[in-house]
């Protein structure tokens, strides 16, 4: 008897749930009522995967509000497949409030629902409830023919010929899973040291002293860090943010009415970064009005260009100046048409000399100077890059009070309407992430800029670091952070070029970011087979694949028939497996694309009777 064809998904968080939601929304067209062995390998519950899984402390929230969550396409999704609409966060905590959605889900987080805002920042967990929702949903609407098995283990290696069925090896199970193709979709993993962290590790050891590496927050050992004493910590992004909570509130400390009262368990937080300053504050007022018409200098025809060229893109030279000019019309075309007392030209004379001119030209300067008289209305990227670059203060107090001003400054500015121009730049730097993807592997750079200035904390959030500063359990060291090691006192030691002269010494360090999503030094078994069993590296680490449809290339540059792989180890990882509505989802773009290809090929495979065995 022919055996149905066989697909297996490995990884089941958010981006797994994403593209099985689009294998049953395009099943009908692609596969009709064919049968199909569905298989869902993940450690952990499906719908939440690791980082999302529902069993984390509810002193973790989104940085995103419940408003601006979804896990459904919408007419501003460029795909091929179907939209199906579904509900964001918010609509769907109304939609269990009044009885018509049923989720799985404990106590607890069923009160958070029924307290949830659409302005509110929701709980992991909460999340993690309409993750698995979303999953269970994504299997209802499957065809009857599609038959789903979940694997709770972890998937160690994919083998196979590039023209046979393809074994996935699995952890503790003797024989391997038979798939036709297989959709890697692992997310967020587990990284082996680098010779830095490995040499700070060895330090530790031979000091008895605390090294955090890289990690995911919520699955650091923090019971290492004492109360009381100092803790080094290299990051100032949403790992951090994390991190900030578990060690004040989560040990038992509270905030009331802007101050901390410490409970005298947790330790003194030493953080500094590469530009010594936290990511921007998520903006904290909705949009009204008219929207800058997007994308305009960047858009599919300007990426077609690029992929034309011959020989490798260079950020800075090839597409910056682009980008950088591309939100710089949605920032002007802003200040324009919402604030149009700030400028000094009719808006239609402006944006036509704009369009005209070339990026970063002294034309395009000289254009902006006599449009917009107050310099603090310009865009200034660099500035909002690397606001401390220049900076230098004589005592680390001097920046302690430096730095409150600045973080209190940018919350002021990020929940003012009257700096709306500010929003149309973050839907700006959404348009341009979803163009820059077509272009696969652009380097790191640009992924840390947008996560900078458009995935920063909630607001609430910083006014806790502000608290924590005051109370003193916060410490702020300043940017271009080096952290030495000395042998003789057997201590870490911080210095920064914002204080010249200041050192701090502590016998704990902690790596405040998630661990480099790089092949070259994954911890990840199958990531590493896949590695060495001929798949295309990119000098960054990342997967290569086929940015059509996320076929995983080799080191020729040819697309595999059965491995299709989406995520942040890939070259086109996008910013998020899920988005706000109505801002075009990339991920959902990839996701749609990569299921109807694996729905395609596997119903040929079927119609051909090339089932292998």
């Amino acid at each position: 008897m022919t055996p149905a064809p066989s697909i297996v998904v490995i990884g089941g968080g958010p981006r797994g749930t994403g593209v099985i939601e689009r294998i049953a929304a395009n099943a009908v067209e692609l596969y009709g009522d064919r049968p199909l062995d569905l298989h869902v390998v993940d450690p952990h519950p499906a719908g939440g995967g690791r980082i999302w899984r529902p069993d984390q402390s509810p002193l973790l929230w989104m940085n995103s509000m419940a408003e601006d969550v979804t896990m459904f396409t919408d007419e501003t999704v460029e795909l091929a497949g179907p939209v199906v609409a579904g509900p964001a966060l918010d609509a769907w905590a109304e939609d269990v409030r009044a009885g018509h959605i049923t989720p799985d889900a404990d106590p607890a987080v069923l009160a958070e629902i029924h307290g949830l805002a659409g302005a509110d920042f929701p709980t992991r967990r909460l999340q993690s409830a309409y993750l698995r929702w979303t999953y269970e949903r994504a299997l209802a609407a499957l065809p009857p023919g599609i038959t789903v098995h979940e694997h709770r283990t972890t998937a160690l290696a994919v083998t196979g010929p590039r023209g046979g069925r393809q074994r996935v090896r699995l952890q503790d199970r003797p024989e391997p899973l038979l798939a036709d193709l297989v959709v890697l979709t692992v997310g967020h993993l587990d990284a082996e040291q680098d010779p830095e962290q490995q040499g700070l590790a060895d330090f530790a050891r031979r000091h008895d002293l605390v090294h955090l590496p890289p990690d995911f927050t919520a699955d650091s050992d923090l019971d290492a860090l004492r109360p009381g004493e100092p803790v080094i910590v290299r990051g100032f992004g949403l790992a951090f943010v994390d991190l900030m909570v578990l060690l004040t509130e989560g040990r038992g400390g509270r905030h009331e009415n802007g101050e901390y009262l410490p409970s005298g368990r947790e330790p003194v937080l030493y953080v500094g970064s590469r530009r010594g300053v936290p990511y921007h504050a998520k903006i904290g007022y909705p949009w009204t009005g008219e929207r800058p018409p997007l994308p305009q200098h960047l858009g599919p025809a300007w990426t077609e260009e690029l992929l034309s060229r011959t020989g490798p893109l260079d950020f800075r030279r090839d597409i910056w100046p682009a980008v950088a000019k591309e939100l710089g019309h949605a920032h002007y075309h802003r200040l324009f048409t919402a604030h149009p007392e700030r400028t000094a030209l009719a808006h239609e004379v402006f944006a036509e000399k704009y369009a005209a001119a070339d990026p970063g030209s002294p034309e395009l300067a000289g254009l902006i100077a006599e449009a917009v008289p107050d310099p603090a209305d310009r865009l200034d990227l660099d500035a909002l890059d690397r606001p401390l670059d220049g900076v230098r203060h004589d005592s680390p107090e001097a920046f302690q009070e430096a730095l409150r001003a600045h973080i209190t400054a940018d919350l002021a500015r990020r929940h003012d309407p009257e700096h709306s121009e500010d929003l149309a730049v973050f839907l700006g730097l959404l348009s341009a992430y979803a163009q820059l993807i077509r272009l696969g592997d652009i380097g790191s750079w640009w992924h840390g800029f947008f996560s900078y200035l458009a995935s920063g904390p909630p607001g609430p959030r910083l006014h806790q670091l502000l608290a924590l500063s005051r109370a003193g359990v916060v410490r702020f060291l300043g940017a271009d952070l080096t952290v030495e090691t000395d042998e003789e006192q057997g201590l870490f030691r911080a210095c920064s070029a914002t204080v010249p002269g200041a050192r701090t010494e502590a016998r704990a360090l902690v790596e405040a970011r998630l661990p480099d999503p790089s092949l070259r030094h994954t911890a990840s078994p199958l990531l590493r087979a896949l590695r060495d069993g001929g798949a295309a590296i990119t000098d960054d680490g990342l997967l290569a694949v086929d940015p059509a449809d996320s076929r995983v290339l080799d080191d020729e540059g040819r697309p595999h028939p059965r491995r299709l792989a989406l995520g942040p180890f890939t070259t086109a990882r996008a910013g998020g497996a899920f988005t706000r509505p109505r801002t075009g989802g990339p991920a959902f773009r990839q996701n749609d694309a990569a299921a109807r290809a694996a729905l395609t090929f596997l119903r040929d495979l079927s119609c051909r009777g090339l089932l292998a065995s």
